[in-house]
């Protein structure tokens, strides 16, 4: 019985009874709710599919209560024992996305040896911009102008950096250290009455700028073939070069960027879905004193590092936007590069730079799991099906709508795969026009684009953003990222799917 109780309680740590106990019951239920259906003559392996995704999105939605890597992990370690996918599937699956993985495990970790520029740049430019409303549009539409060219995982990991980095300050000034000192910001027993009364305030503020900056992603990510993985998988079955795509897609990437820059003003004006929190002139003059204490200390050897993280940044801009290698690889690159003339040549210094993202990509790789899940027991088939049944009128506005709607609870890059695959099967059988697939294949990079923002496990990068460790933070969870997405996610859906209707 001792060892039993000790188990249980080492059992996911410290998370809460109920999480604990709800699932050992989805582990518990799952293998007799499987064998149930088959004995009643069901499509055991459909429902259960289904089952098992929305308990994975239930982890998902309650990270702040656990890391979903543990049990989301047990979940699909479950799927394969009840065979509802293989490990052939889940490496099929692996192989499929290992650019993206490449990307999560290098480019990441270059970024972080850019700290300090980065840092710098965004601190200027908190400083300068008075009005929060303007620094809002300018995260919207860096962060978009950015992807475009990027990646939005990338863009998504500096805006990580810069969030920890501004909490750093702000959690050291009020806590009445000096910016030099090391400082454990986790710890909030040290902060003073300031930071005590306005440190909601400020974590508020810190999200009102990264969720306009991960949605500017998703509109800057969109344009381009690189700017996100589905985009380069589709341009290769339309055999579309770059520019060719931005100008395809340019009828509803255009019109979706300038919603989406409105929506951002309209949000921060009325103060809608939790933006426009203002920051008091106390914290401020925070930012203004750190400014100052980085001038007067920067040393040579500060300038040096700071000017080849700035030479190292531009090769970074010019490999990505000319598609020299695939982004993980260049992210190496950034690492060897950035290290080598920095000076960072012992391993345990390396090591850091790795932790923010490797537990994603863990997570990432469970996921795949349940995406095999839904490819072997074809939990899309029957939408496909439907969508390919009608006429070919409204066949792109479906595809629009139903890509989105699947992008939401799914992986939008493994939608769009199996969604430009069967209208590319389409065409080679004559079922449908060249024009007809052009006009399809918008459908699916726009609609698994756009609408998905509407949840975290839509788009990787809000994901990303939401199982980092600055969500905890600043009270980030999925739930707020939802309602602080939905403005956004309504008018975006809807000018896309205008622009669908009347401009292809």
């Amino acid at each position: 019985m001792a060892l039993i109780n000790n188990l249980y309680s080492s059992f996911l740590g410290h998370s809460p009874e109920w999480y604990k106990k709800t699932i050992i019951g989805f582990l518990i239920v799952n293998p007799f709710l499987l064998w149930l259906l088959n004995q009643l003559n069901f499509d055991g392996g459909f429902i259960m599919g289904w089952v098992l995704l929305i308990q994975f999105i239930f982890t998902l939605a309650l990270a702040l209560k656990c890391y979903p890597l543990q049990p989301g992990g047990l979940i699909a370690i479950q799927s394969l024992f009840m065979g509802l996918t293989t490990p052939y599937t889940l490496m099929h699956e692996v192989e499929n996305n290992l650019e993206v993985i490449l990307l999560l495990v290098f480019m990441v970790a270059g970024i972080y040896f850019m700290k300090n520029l980065m840092l710098t740049i965004f601190t200027r430019l908190f400083l300068q911009v008075k009005s929060k409303t303007l620094l809002s549009l300018l995260f919207c539409f860096v962060a978009a102008f950015l992807s475009a060219f990027l990646d939005a995982l990338t863009v998504t990991a500096v805006l990580i950096g810069v969030g920890i980095g501004f909490y750093r300050i702000f959690h050291l000034a009020t806590s009445g250290k000096s910016f030099g000192e090391d400082h454990n910001y986790l710890d909030d027993s040290s902060l003073n009455s300031l930071g005590q009364e306005e440190q909601e305030n400020f974590k508020a503020f810190l999200r009102n700028l990264l969720m306009h900056g991960v949605v500017g992603t998703a509109l800057g990510g969109v344009c381009t073939i690189v700017g996100e993985p589905q985009n380069l998988l589709i341009a290769n079955v339309a055999d579309w070069e770059f520019i060719e795509f931005i100008i395809i897609m340019a009828p509803i990437t255009m019109p979706v960027f300038a919603a989406g820059m409105i929506t951002c003003f309209a949000v921060e004006k009325f103060k809608i879905a939790g933006f426009g929190t203002q920051l008091p002139n106390e914290i401020k003059d925070i930012f203004k004193n750190y400014s100052a204490y980085q001038k007067s200390n920067l040393t040579e050897q500060d300038k040096t590092n700071l000017l080849i993280e700035s030479f190292v940044g531009i090769l970074l801009i010019i490999a990505l936007a000319l598609h020299v290698a695939e982004v993980g690889i260049i992210g190496l690159g950034v690492i060897v590069l950035l290290t080598a003339f920095k000076g960072v040549t012992e391993e345990h210094d390396l090591g850091p730079a790795f932790n923010e993202a490797l537990p994603f990509t863990a997570l990432l790789v469970v996921f795949f799991c349940i995406v095999g899940v839904i490819h072997d027991q074809n939990l899309f088939d029957p939408i496909i099906v439907y969508v390919l049944a009608q006429s070919t009128d409204i066949q792109a506005p479906l595809f629009f709508v139903a890509n989105g709607v699947l992008s939401m609870i799914s992986d939008n890059v493994f939608v769009a795969t199996v969604y430009i695959n069967e209208i590319k099967a389409a065409l080679d059988s004559g079922m449908i026009t060249r024009d007809q697939f052009d006009k399809l294949a918008v459908a699916v990079n726009t609609g698994t684009n756009i609408p998905s923002i509407a949840t975290p496990n839509g788009q990787a990068a809000f994901l990303f953003l939401l199982t980092s460790s600055l969500a905890p933070l600043i009270n980030l969870s999925y739930m707020r990222m939802v309602i602080m997405a939905l403005p956004y996610t309504l008018v975006l859906s809807t000018v896309g799917l205008f622009s669908v209707i009347y401009f292809l």
